[in-house]
């Protein structure tokens, strides 16, 4: 599956992790995932789990979890985090240090409820084997749920800004990635290059893995405006804006614009 470029982004991503758009997207994650969760308490593996927001809000509801991350800094993060734990529910959270290639020596094949996999695809060259290799861990009847970039509507930001030379790039960019018949590509706001997927895209992976679709969400519809190191709001304006963001994220014509594609997937029983 080559490379994760995230290394090189990693600090700026740690600094910025209680600004508007993370707050948004961590919690919107949450949200949408909730309701597909099957009846608990869940085993569930998370790939490429970062600085642990969802592993840990899982574990607090008295799942168990396996926490895959790579890189030792975001291990770090992880551990500090999972501080706030109860002795109870640090019990029941691993944290392995390997990849979506690894996964095979650290993990079981069905062994999982639910597999998570937020904001990792963007960074490999190709999503098909990654999406394979989740749906080799999750049991029958579970749940996989991805989270990635979406390209579909990678001009939205920059028009959102009155960008207009950067909409027009990435305009041009979708339609020579269609022409060519390859997936788009962008820079990031972490520094870092990165992939685009689609809505088609991750459909045609996840038939090919096994898995069907069964919801699929917009994330950072009407948010994302805003620069990346915008401060999220408190009290009533955040809770209007996390339930605004909801219910966009969750409708059409709207959800299509998210800047992330949230995808929950079934493997068939």
């Amino acid at each position: 599956m080559g490379d994760n470029t995230f290394v090189a982004g990693q600090e700026p991503w740690l600094e910025r992790l209680g600004n508007l758009r993370n707050v948004v997207r961590q919690e919107l994650v949450t949200r949408q995932l909730a309701a597909h969760l099957p009846r608990g308490p869940l085993r569930v593996l998370d790939v490429g789990a970062g600085q642990g927001t969802q592993a840990l809000r899982l574990a607090r509801l008295g799942h168990s979890v396996t926490a895959v991350e790579p890189d030792g800094r975001m291990r770090a993060a992880f551990e500090q985090a999972a501080a706030g734990l109860t002795p109870e529910q640090r019990e029941h959270v691993t944290l392995v240090a390997t990849d979506l290639a690894g996964l095979a020596s650290v993990t079981r094949p069905t062994a999982y409820d639910v597999v998570m996999c937020h904001g990792v695809l963007m960074y490999l060259p190709e999503s098909r084997a990654a999406v394979a290799g989740l749906a080799r861990r999750v049991a029958p009847g579970g749940i996989v749920s991805i989270a990635a970039r979406n390209g579909d509507a990678m001009a939205w930001r920059p028009a959102g800004r009155h960008d207009w030379p950067a909409a027009l790039a990435a305009l041009d960019e979708m339609r020579r990635a269609a022409e060519e018949g390859r997936d788009a590509r962008y820079r990031n706001e972490i520094g870092v290059d990165a992939r685009a997927d689609t809505l088609a895209s991750l459909t045609a992976d996840c038939e090919a893995a096994g898995l069907e679709v069964t919801a699929w969400y917009g994330i950072r519809v009407a948010s994302d405006d805003v620069p990346v190191d915008e401060p999220a709001p408190t009290g009533v304006e955040l809770a209007a804006l996390l339930d605004v963001e909801e219910r966009l994220g969750a409708s059409d014509p709207y959800r299509a614009l998210g800047t992330l594609l949230h995808v929950i997937a079934r493997r068939r029983a």
